[in-house]
């Protein structure tokens, strides 16, 4: 293993043990414990100020900064100050070792020079599609997406019901004549449903649509008007007795409730079609070229609307 790579290695153990200790003998009780913070916060507004030279380098608090962009340095539920002492040792090492590396000639070989090269492109890329990403989202873009998937969307019913499951089906003819007598049918449920999952909600199941339910439980349902008890109904998991409380058509989803799926929609296609752009303008000499008819990657589609 490179030894760059044994150090970056051996800093995040480090970084991790450090953690570790210091999260077990510092973490206040949970009713005094302090809300988590950003990375960010644990930078100093002054990019330019120094928190520490190893031999003779500066490490800033721009350098930490970046280091806590870092995803394998994520530090959730560590204070600001534990934080930054944490990201400081992290620093020190991580020059300690590069200048080390820079005595032993390893920045000179060819094979450091390729990987250096690689991931300074790397770098450019993910930045400029980041750049260029936020500039698709837009509350224009973002409304545009939503009434068009909303279009798309067909009217479809729902029900609120109640059930309650048995055994058997003279058990259920029994429920459903005390309930057609008179009895709350969330008492019963609460008393005789064999479904966990519903009997201390009174067998309330919530609002559905037909799809979510097994066929003959639908059907019953669905063919039934608000206020009305169903006979017995026998699905693979037993007996039924099923109430209809409500039926409506399905409202469909508020923009806040796609906004995320929206923006993340706009973020893939704006940077997948940057992508195909930057390869149509550009002069690709491939000397492996694919074969003949080789797939090219489709535009992502709109987002789903359940």
């Amino acid at each position: 293993m490179p030894t760059h790579a044994l150090l970056r290695r051996a800093s995040a153990l480090a970084l991790s043990l450090a953690l570790t200790g210091a999260a077990a003998a510092q973490t206040p009780p949970a009713d005094k414990a302090p809300a988590a913070k950003s990375a960010d916060a644990a930078v100093s507004v002054d990019p330019a100020a120094v928190v520490a030279t190893v031999n003779g380098q500066p490490i800033t608090q721009a350098d930490l900064a970046v280091a806590a962009d870092d995803p394998a340095l994520s530090l959730p539920g560590v204070d600001d100050a534990q934080k930054k002492n944490l990201l400081v040792d992290y620093m020190v090492d991580l020059k300690v070792g590069a200048q080390a590396a820079e005595a032993a000639k390893v920045g000179d070989t060819a094979d450091f020079k390729r990987k250096l090269a690689y991931f300074r492109d790397k770098l450019l890329l993910d930045d400029y599609l980041e750049q260029e990403a936020k500039k698709a989202v837009t509350p224009e873009a973002e409304h545009a997406i939503y009434d068009q998937s909303v279009k798309l969307l067909k009217p479809e019913e729902e029900v609120h019901a109640r059930h309650i499951l048995v055994d058997n089906e003279a058990e259920a003819k029994k429920i459903a004549a005390r309930i057609k007598g008179g009895e709350d049918f969330a008492k019963v449920a609460a008393e005789t449903s064999k479904d966990p999952g519903s009997k201390a909600e009174g067998g309330d199941l919530g609002w559905f649509t037909k799809e979510r339910m097994v066929p003959d439980f639908a059907a019953a349902a669905f063919a039934m008007k608000p206020g009305q008890v169903s006979e017995p109904v026998k699905t693979q998991f037993g007996w039924h007795v099923i109430k209809v409380e409500e039926v409506r058509t399905k409202p469909q989803p508020t923009f806040d409730e796609l906004k995320d799926q929206i923006d993340q929609h706009l973020i893939r296609k704006s940077q997948q079609d940057l992508i195909l752009k930057l390869r149509a303008d550009a002069k690709i000499d491939r000397k492996d070229a694919p074969a003949p008819g080789a797939p090219t990657p489709a535009a992502p589609p709109p987002p789903a609307v359940k």
